[in-house]
């Protein structure tokens, strides 16, 4: 049945609702409840915990900007996303004070008990709200997360009402990081153009003017977390997506050369990952790496992951610089509507990025 239902095309903005894990944690089972489990899939790969040849690139916001640092900087940032698609940013310009808020409200938030954070739930026919995404059918395989995901900007696309109003501050420290976020996003996709050698200013301005959904994840502990999943494994359809950590347990994983790589947290670091936007514009140089995110026997893990989108004005396709000296185009071009209805409307036994090669 899951694989027909993989086989067909699919309304992917619709989700079904799912049974709290949260909820079911607090139960302390000692076994996962079959629909949970993973077993065919996490042993799939030979799992690589950073090895000292193989750790996540760090890339310094600080060095990009400094004149007298910047050529060096722009090649391991250009590096990083070649061969990584992912890597760990520090001196973002974030302010520590927004961050340290936004995870405060994201604790608080899950603190809350279950009926004051299902008036937050999603709707039919809507991924915003409190749930899980992507549940299509009722013998899906589930993943072990709770989450809230919501539209932040531009402001007009907010949809309040699902907003949640407790904790009191959670909107307002929402509004102000989702803030911050942009600019991070504008100044390191500014460099990523730079490193590419394309027109800085014009992309930067695109994600300026941008869009950007912010998902809040809670991963509770597991009693058997070698055989469920946190996340499913994917690439984002996002043009850079921004991962903030709410604390020191590692659960990201990214997949590099056959291998998955566990990314370690680092203090004041925010994970930054190439999405499929970026791919296409950089006709295949850069690279949205699959990635996951596994749990923990014994501990809760949070973070707050934003989807960092260009203006929906702006056609999504391989920049004119990589294609007028005659090297053919790696993928189509589409407005955004298109490149939205197409990710949301689709086969999940496809990679989405597979459907929009030439």
């Amino acid at each position: 049945m899951e694989a027909e239902a993989a086989a067909a095309t699919l309304n992917l903005e619709c989700c079904l609702p799912v049974p709290s894990v949260q909820e079911l944690a607090i139960q302390q089972p000692e076994a996962v409840p079959p629909r949970y489990i993973r077993d065919h899939v996490v042993g799939d790969h030979v799992i690589t915990v950073n090895p000292s040849s193989d750790r996540v690139p760090l890339i310094d916001m600080n060095k990009l900007v400094d004149p007298d640092s910047q050529d060096a900087e722009l090649r391991r940032l250009h590096s990083a996303c070649k061969h990584w698609g992912l890597f760990q940013l520090i001196n973002h310009g974030a302010a520590d004070e927004s961050l340290r808020n936004m995870k405060k409200q994201a604790q608080e938030f899950f603190d809350l008990p279950l009926e004051e954070k299902k008036r937050w739930g999603q709707k039919p026919g809507s991924l915003e709200g409190y749930g899980q995404a992507f549940v299509i059918s009722e013998e899906q395989k589930l993943d072990w997360n709770d989450m809230i995901f919501l539209r932040t900007l531009p402001h007009e696309i907010r949809k309040l009402d699902l907003w949640p109003e407790h904790p009191p501050k959670f909107r307002e420290t929402l509004e102000t990081y989702s803030e911050e976020m942009r600019k991070v996003a504008t100044s390191l996709v500014r460099s990523m153009a730079m490193a590419l050698e394309l027109e800085a200013q014009e992309i930067s301005d695109a994600y300026q003017e941008g869009l950007y959904e912010v998902r809040t994840t809670l991963y509770p502990p597991c009693p058997e977390p070698e055989r469920v999943i946190g996340i499913t494994q994917h690439a984002d359809y996002s043009g850079i997506t921004l991962l903030l950590e709410c604390g020191n347990i590692p659960g990201l994983q990214v997949l590099k050369d056959g291998q998955w790589v566990t990314v370690i947290p680092v203090d004041g670091a925010i994970v930054a990952n190439i999405g499929h936007i970026m791919e296409i514009m950089s006709n295949g140089i850069y690279k949205a790496p699959d990635h996951r995110a596994m749990v923990n026997r014994f501990k809760e893990r949070r973070s707050i992951t934003t989807f960092c989108f260009p203006s929906s004005s702006v056609k999504i396709g391989p920049a004119k610089e990589f294609t007028k000296s005659g090297t053919p185009p790696l993928y189509r071009t589409l407005t955004y509507a298109e490149y939205r209805h197409m990710f949301y409307n689709r086969r999940l036994d496809v990679p989405f990025i597979d459907m929009l090669k030439i």
